[in-house]
């Protein structure tokens, strides 16, 4: 135990607000200063017993001593002693029977003086009974009262709710347990089920202080204990497991003290704000990232083993200390496990001392539908063996041939690739996976830690394999159902992002580690090859799909190239699609899926097709026109009508567009009757997962700045943009755009409001020059320079620019206008939001409608890094 700490100075002579006010600022800024020269455990403590001082003084100067009937107990966290930085302090004030006006007044003013003094106070006014009867009804107010703790008053009557609260009528064991158990499951589902998200809770997060706290709350309730110390005698935990469980809340204790001091208020998410400073608090330096890298790998590790131990002691509790009566069935599985109602459970405790054993009970959960998960004294004997392992257990060819057959197990990813991943076998497994355990991403397109983020890759490919998910996955899954050896497609996901946090390309190096793992589990040269390029070319479909023009077959024709093969093709389309849904919850849309699904399909129609004869530009028109020309027809146009329109629209037109669209923008064109007002259509459905808006107008200086400050001004997201000018000076130009929600914009209601914005920017009644919005929280945090490149476009007469900066609001709008000022025309668009990084490629042309010059290209280079590096400013 650490020595007490105690803060010197006495509680103020006098007993104005100021006085007491001075003394906080003192005990305060000593805290602060202590916070790196002691325990945080006696700090915590020296917290509580401070403001017990304050409260017992501030009850007496209000002479509420004198009132025999009530008693001031503190409850919850501050019921145990325990108070970080700006905790709340939680307060139950018990009374014999109703209040006299004047101890309500009494108690009024305690508690504004409480408030005065800026402490967060929690309190409630109540009888014994009145208690009792809420704590009945309300399982975190019983939590709370079994944790209280007298300060001051009437004991008799504090120890007569002890009584109560202690009895079984209040809550037995078994309800109070499954009440926490059911509580705890509702928090985890709030946060995915993982604690690996990179603004974790330090509190609420799986494998948190809760998480901890609540291992205590049901043993406590059941054993009527103070102190978790006191749960080994009753063997409820080890003394290993004791000791393991307070290094873990003393390492979540440290960091949620500084957090305290950095935020200055009860903050318990480790923002990326404060993590830095939190870092640096805690030891771990002050060079940004690494520090901060250190310092959450430490986290993820530690939240990993307390929730490792939450699981295992919950279920220990409930299947062994609560001694259920009904009886389980045993079945036996082989030498090595048996079947315990739906638990594994190893048969002895010597059983991993063959090494194998840790991967054959993997497979056995794989092989077994009705293992539900692993028996409690097994993840005790796991945890035991895996602290003893001596090199990695792919050193033994038994383990390697068990790790591939339940990669190659159909259910292998079900069930039994998450435990192994829960109880670091994986990690045991692959030396390289150890590495990415708690790996941070600094961005805000990755919402979890690198090993996570695989894991939840794993989880969707095998979802593909599940009838239940064919409309979810249609392609994906009817292309995993055919292939011969869908274990390719995990391990290329195992590996694809492996080599992340050692510097270098993580594809290139990840792909040297597959083949390496390869020649140790005997793969053929073939599958090597495949999982390799597939781990090297991990990204290649997505930065295509939504960085490319993928309606361009020329676009399409250079992916091929890469790709070279309809079996390639089909391993990479899944793979992409499940490492972008693994990525972030709220990032994914039907707009992306759309795109590589018709990356995926007009690539297959490639293939199909001969490589050697991919379509033609005009091949493409002439078969658009050609079904859009009877459709028109039935609209009652005549073809003199049709041709005549389509004689003033450039080629490329036909080329970007689908039969449907033609027929849908040129039918409202034919039948605009007033040219010089512009033609704003919305499509009521989405069309390739997003809703498309198209601008028919005559064009004019600034146009598309207005428009996209338009959509920017109704909080829609620009995922794409064709910007197109016909021969006699009409601008057509189409956006997909998407709610801030990844939606399509599908209320007649909100359309219409999109409608009439676009209509007054276009005639130039809002003033573009608007005031600059501020930089979110999460934004301030990250540090994008400006990059402008140049790339050749597929024509002579075009130039292929890529921009590359922090995502500001009215970002668009303002390269608009750069764009404008620079005399530089805008021919395609292709809008890319990577979480806080926006990668957007424009198709331009210069004044002359020709590729942009060496000098031109400088300029336009210099005004846009001018422009963008003022937006990020401030």
């Amino acid at each position: 135990m650490s020595q007490a700490v105690i803060f010197s100075k006495a509680l103020p002579d006098s007993y104005s607000l100021d006085s007491y006010k001075k003394h906080f600022a003192d005990f305060n800024d000593w805290l602060s200063k202590s916070f790196a020269q002691h325990p945080v455990n006696s700090l915590v403590k020296a917290r509580a017993g401070f403001i017990d001082e304050v409260l017992v003084q501030l009850w007496h100067n209000l002479e509420l001593h004198k009132s025999k009937d009530l008693s001031l107990i503190a409850v919850g966290g501050y019921g145990r002693g325990e108070l970080h930085p700006c905790s709340d302090i939680d307060l139950l004030i018990l009374a014999e029977g109703r209040l006299s006006a004047a101890q309500q007044d009494a108690i009024g003013q305690f508690i504004t003086l409480l408030w005065d003094l800026r402490l967060e106070v929690g309190h409630s006014v109540r009888t014994v009974k009145e208690s009792v009867k809420l704590g009945k009804d309300d399982i975190t107010i019983a939590t709370n009262l079994l944790e209280m703790r007298l300060l001051t008053g009437n004991k008799p009557l504090f120890e007569q709710l002890q009584l109560e609260v202690s009895k079984d009528s209040f809550w037995t064991s078994q309800a109070f347990f499954q009440a926490k158990r059911h509580e705890q499951q509702q928090r985890h589902a709030q946060y995915h089920g993982t604690a690996y998200n990179l603004e974790p809770n330090l509190k609420a997060n799986p494998g948190g202080l809760r998480d901890i706290q609540t291992i205590g709350w049901v043993a406590k309730r059941h054993f009527q204990t103070r102190t978790m110390r006191e749960l080994v005698a009753y063997q409820y935990l080890t003394e290993d497991e004791y000791q393991e469980l307070m290094e873990c809340e003393a390492y979540l204790w440290q960091m949620r003290f500084a957090l305290h001091l950095e935020a200055g208020r009860n903050e318990n998410r480790i923002l990326f704000d404060y993590q830095p400073a939190v870092a640096e608090r805690l030891g771990f330096g002050a060079d940004g990232k690494a520090s901060v890298e250190r310092m959450m790998k430490r986290f993820f590790r530690t939240v990993q083993r307390v929730s490792e131990l939450n699981e295992m002691l919950l279920q220990h509790f409930d299947g062994s200390i609560l001694n259920h009566k009904e009886k389980v069935k045993t079945l036996v599985l082989d030498d090595y496990f048996e079947l315990k109602g739906h638990l594994i459970c190893a048969r002895d405790n010597a059983v991993f001392a063959r090494r194998d054993n840790l991967l054959r009970l993997f497979w056995h959960i794989a092989n077994n539908s009705n293992i539900t998960g692993v028996h409690s004294a097994t993840m005790r004997l796991i945890r035991q063996v895996r602290r003893r392992l001596m090199g990695d257990l792919q050193d033994y060819e038994a383990c390697r041939q068990l790790f591939l057959a339940i990669i190659r197990h159909p259910r292998g990813m079900d069930k039994a690739i998450t435990l192994m991943h829960r109880y670091g076998v994986l990690a045991a497994y692959l030396p390289q996976w150890r590495n990415i355990v708690g790996q941070m991403q600094f961005d805000l397109f990755h919402a979890y830690t690198v090993d996570e983020h695989t894991h939840r890759l794993l989880k969707n490919l095998y979802k593909y394999t599940l009838s239940e998910h064919d409309s979810e996955f249609p392609l994906c899954s009817d292309i995993v159902r055919k292939m011969e050896k869908p274990e390719l497609l995990y391990l290329a996901g195992i590996f694809h992002d492996i080599a992340k946090g050692r510097g270098g390309d993580h594809s290139e190096l990840g792909a040297m580690d597959v083949r390496e793992f390869a020649k140790l589990h005997k793969l053929s040269d073939f599958d090597s090859k495949l999982i390799a390029w597939l781990v090297e070319h991990h990204l290649l479909m997505s930065v295509t799909a939504q960085r490319r023009d993928i309606h361009d077959p020329a676009v399409v024709a250079e992916f091929a190239e890469k790709v070279r093969d309809e079996t390639r093709l089909n391993y990479l389309y899944c793979l992409t699609l499940a490492d972008i849904r693994a990525t972030n919850d709220n990032l994914w849309n039907d707009w992306k899926g759309s795109l590589l699904r018709e990356l995926f399909l007009a690539t297959q129609k490639a293939f199909r097709r001969g490589l050697e004869k991919p379509m033609d530009l005009r091949d493409l028109i002439r078969e658009n026109q050609s079904e859009a020309m009877p459709l028109l027809l039935k609209q009652t146009f005549s073809e003199t009508e049709i041709l005549q329109l389509w004689s003033r629209i450039k080629a490329d037109y036909f080329a970007r567009y689908s039969a449907r669209q033609i027929v849908w923008h040129c039918e409202h064109i034919l039948r605009h009757k007033n040219p010089d007002e512009p033609l704003v259509l919305i499509s009521k459905a989405p069309i390739r997962g997003g809703t498309q808006v198209f601008i028919y107008t005559k064009d004019q200086p600034k146009l598309f700045a207005r428009l996209v400050a338009a959509l920017d001004s109704k909080k829609v997201n620009i995922f794409d943009a064709q910007i197109m000018t016909n021969k006699d000076g009409y601008a057509m130009d189409t956006f997909v755009i998407l709610e801030q929600n990844g939606e399509a914009v599908n209320s007649p209601s909100r359309q219409q409001s999109i409608k009439r914005a676009l209509e007054l920017y276009i005639a130039g009644k809002p003033d573009l020059s608007r005031q600059k919005t501020k930089l979110s929280r999460q934004m301030r945090q990250f540090n994008v320079p400006p990059k402008v490149v140049f790339l050749p476009g597929n024509t002579s007469k075009r130039t292929m620019i890529e921009l590359a900066a922090l995502d500001t609001p009215g970002l668009l709008a303002n390269i608009g206008e750069v764009f404008q000022r620079c005399d530089v025309n805008i021919h395609a668009a292709k809008i890319t939001t990577i979480g806080e990084r926006a990668e957007d490629f424009f198709m331009i042309s210069n004044s002359d409608d020709q590729a942009l010059s060496s000098e031109q290209q400088s300029a336009l280079k210099r005004a846009l890094i001018e422009q963008l590096s003022q937006q990020t400013e401030g």
